[in-house]
């Protein structure tokens, strides 16, 4: 009996030190195995912590370091702690990506105890794009209110830029803009670092000879273009060909194209050529309206034809919104000195009613300027997506369209805006069917071998010309940044969508696409939470160690009866 029970011991001996050497095989091969082959996983619903393969390959090309330092340290309410998360949680992806070639730092600017050399710091930022924003917080029963610096400066090889993280709609409630705000951090992060660490190959045409926007209206839009791509300033009547580019603007046109120009742009679209176009179906301007009034009539661009084939009518309309921009109007004298008040001016509407496209998702407020409607035609083969619409309360009116600065001082309610929503913007995208098909080329072109069938190709189209016109200070004749409005000091995104959609154009694949990246919102009740808080703090801190007090006692009473049997 004995000598059965001992080898029965060692039996059993021999079995645990054989599982025991299994298991030290089995950790030794998984190391192995993990150094050898790199994965991660998400396993959050949205996939919030997944980084788009198009970022991890950029990433994966960076030759040397990049440095990212981020502003946006110190102690935040619940909000801005997430937003603070996510871009720590970003880079670390990042930088495992990188190889080797990112690092980053969190920097409290505020931690500076030195007044005036803290001040020239915040200054600085603010130069390079990371503009303060008043945090309005509650700490101890107090009011208090803080300095945040939602964003980062991009470092590599001497070039830097500033990324601001506090993005989105401000129309949206201060939870959705930030949940925004986290949606995008992947996408300004990495489109920072390719801005500074990848120098762009694509070539841009700004067209220029029927009236375009002059250099220094359009400097802002060409100095933006170029931080990424190359851009080339050409006359459309003296260049041959488009050929050779990648994309072309068309920048508010004033006058006529002749049917050599539209050719030149038709078979640059039949080869796989993008263009973009800003333009106004109607002729009016600010100073024809300050010196008595004026009727907007129809410009005659010839190019409805073009555009009617591919997909589109720009329509002789002008739509007038209650959702607005504001002009001063003078009101008054006070002896001989005008007195001026801002009123809203529903000739320029600020458009915040876009579509779920990556071009136009999450944006914040563009400024537009005597704007039209677009209609969509029957073109086969081409896909049309809206990308941006005005308010629900717009009206639309036919040309010729009177605009005189009374208008202003009309008290009208909203009954009269029934025409609800109207596209703008539209991005048409398939394989386009030539102006010229079954026609001759005409006089004047150098190719004359009509393409009758595009490849697949994309153009989007914007019946405003005004969208990607800057402002110019009229004492120093010094171009504003691109949507800024200088009666209200305000910076509505139009840049963001011009860039957004010359992004798109040049790469649908690419980078663009991190911005459809969605995390689903799942607010708190507060009143639930305040209501249950003891209950829930209970059963979060003392419920864990109750189960874990009576695990154990279990765990006791079973090994006790096991080897009593002994």
């Amino acid at each position: 009996m004995v000598t059965e029970q001992t080898q029965q011991n060692k039996s059993k001996r021999n079995s645990d030190i054989l599982r025991f050497l299994a298991w030290i095989v089995g950790i030794v091969v998984l190391n192995v195995f993990a150094a050898n082959f790199f994965f991660r996983l998400d396993l959050t619903e949205d996939k919030r912590y997944t980084i788009a393969p198009v970022t991890k390959q950029m990433l994966g090309s960076l030759q040397d370091e990049v440095v990212v330092d981020v502003y946006l340290e110190g102690d935040f309410p619940g909000g801005f702690e997430r937003l603070q998360q996510s871009v720590r949680e970003t880079l670390e992806e990042f930088r495992v990506y990188a190889d080797g070639n990112l690092r980053y730092n969190f920097i409290n600017p505020m931690d500076i105890s030195d007044e005036a050399a803290r001040n020239e710091f915040i200054t600085s930022l603010a130069q390079k794009g990371v503009i303060p924003t008043n945090l309005n917080a509650t700490e101890d029963g107090k009011r208090v209110e803080r300095l945040v610096f939602p964003g980062a400066v991009i470092r590599h090889k001497g070039k830097e830029t500033g990324v601001t993280f506090l993005k989105g709609n401000l129309a949206a409630s201060a939870d959705e803009r930030l949940n925004q705000s986290v949606e995008g951090v992947e996408y300004e992060l990495a489109t920072a670092i390719r801005k500074v660490a990848f120098q762009g190959n694509k070539m841009i045409g700004y067209i220029t000879g029927q009236g375009e926007l002059d250099l220094n209206q359009a400097a802002d839009l060409i100095g933006s273009l170029q931080e990424f791509y190359r851009v080339a300033r050409g006359d459309l009547d003296q260049i041959p060909t488009l050929q050779g580019l990648d994309l072309i603007v068309v920048a508010k046109p004033t006058s006529a194209f002749s049917e050599a120009d539209k050719y030149k742009i038709d078979q640059f679209i039949m080869n796989g050529g993008k263009a973009v176009f800003f333009v106004d179906a109607l002729n009016t301007n600010m100073d024809s309206v300050a010196t008595g009034g004026t009727f907007a009539l129809p410009y005659n661009l010839n190019l409805e034809d073009l555009l009617f084939r591919y997909g589109l009518r720009l329509n002789p309309t002008m739509v007038v919104d209650m959702n607005a921009g504001f002009i001063p109007i003078v009101t008054g004298y006070m002896g001989d000195r005008p007195q001026t008040e801002m009123v809203s001016w529903r000739f320029y509407p600020v458009l915040n009613n876009f579509s779920k496209h990556p071009i136009s998702r999450n944006l914040d407020a563009v400024y537009a300027k005597f704007i039209g409607t677009i209609d969509t035609v029957k073109a086969e083969g081409i896909n049309k997506t809206p990308l941006v619409y005005t308010s629900n309360y717009s009206r639309v009116m036919q040309a010729p369209v009177p605009i005189t600065l009374e208008e202003s001082r009309l008290n009208v309610g909203a009954e009269v805006f029934i025409d609800g929503p109207q596209p703008v913007g539209y991005l048409l995208e398939g394989k386009f069917t030539s102006l010229f098909r079954n026609r001759m080329a005409p006089q004047g072109v150098q190719d004359t071998q009509v393409k009758e069938e595009g490849v697949p190709s994309k153009i989007a189209v914007f019946s405003d010309g005004d969208l990607v016109r800057n402002d110019v200070n009229p004492r120093t004749n010094q171009p504003y940044e691109l949507g800024y409005d200088r009666y209200n000091n305000i910076t509505f995104a139009n840049r963001e969508l011009v860039m957004n959609t010359v992004h798109y154009l040049l790469d649908s694949e690419g980078l663009i696409n991190v911005r459809s990246k969605e995390i689903q919102l799942r607010p708190l009740d507060r009143v639930l939470v305040k209501e249950e808080k003891t209950y829930w703090q209970l059963l979060n801190l003392v419920a864990p160690i109750v189960l874990l007090g009576l695990f154990g006692v279990a765990r006791y009473y079973m090994r006790k009866r096991k080897y009593e049997r002994f």
